[in-house]
């Protein structure tokens, strides 16, 4: 199986959990992640001051949250094909965390 390996070059928040999200192979995703804050880890970021308090770690390159909370880059590549399927698994994190 073959791991996209990419980078998140800059971000924007477009709108309330929608980021703009550039990558160094010069695409961009517009990404909505509101469906997919749930459970222990992506939750608490549905407080919108703690979402926004979102930055770019320059060192693995990655959209990243003080409380821990990060994305695979290609994951965020992918967004459009597998945004779907995130959060009909992040829909089970919370009765996990219950």
């Amino acid at each position: 199986m073959e791991h996209l390996i990419c980078r998140v070059e800059r971000f924007e928040i477009v709108a309330p959990y929608t980021i703009r999200v550039d990558f160094d192979d010069s695409t961009r995703q517009v990404i909505d992640i509101l469906p997919v804050l749930r459970g222990e880890l992506y939750g608490p970021l549905r407080d919108l001051a703690l979402f926004n308090r979102v930055s770019l770690d320059a060192e693995v390159h990655t959209l990243v949250w003080p409380n821990g909370a990060d994305f695979d880059p290609a994951t965020l590549h992918e967004w459009p094909r597998s945004a779907a399927a995130f959060a009909k698994m992040a829909s089970a994190w919370d009765s996990m965390t219950a």
